[in-house]
């Protein structure tokens, strides 16, 4: 099995984890010409959208509209796992916290606004907290 796929278990076990850092969403056509080291990328068809540290987009000239703060969820979750996102996101949305959700092979990473960064996390940690009790009942 690759990664968990128990709700409960995902909600009671995610361990939230600030990343260093401030982070950005920028778009340019394609990556060549450009120094850049993203931690993320997608290609669409209007162009390439980057998630890269403020201070590399800043250095480039790139613009952006928001930044944002990284928090890794540390549960290893499988990529087919039902409802932990929507779980995460309607907690934060209940709290008007904008979240964007990043999956990865074996973690799942959220953006949210620096200056709700701190608020977000405490809700993570209360999910968490009222999922594990809600297991061991």
């Amino acid at each position: 099995m690759s990664g968990e796929t128990n709700l409960t278990r995902l909600l009671s076990s995610m361990q939230p984890t600030f990343r260093e850092g401030e982070y950005v969403f920028c778009t340019l056509p394609s990556l060549s010409g450009h120094d850049l080291d993203p931690i993320g990328f997608f290609k669409e068809e209007e162009g390439l959208t980057l998630i890269v540290s403020r201070h590399q987009a800043e250095a480039a000239g790139l613009p952006y509209s928001a930044i944002f703060a990284m928090i890794t969820l540390s549960v290893h979750s499988s990529l087919e796992a039902v409802g932990f996102l929507a779980a995460i996101a309607t907690r934060l949305a209940i709290h008007g916290i904008s979240v964007n959700p990043v999956s990865a092979f074996y973690h799942d990473h959220l953006f949210v606004p620096v200056v709700q960064a701190e608020t977000a996390i405490a809700l993570l940690h209360e999910l968490a907290a009222e999922s594990g009790s809600t297991s061991s009942a």
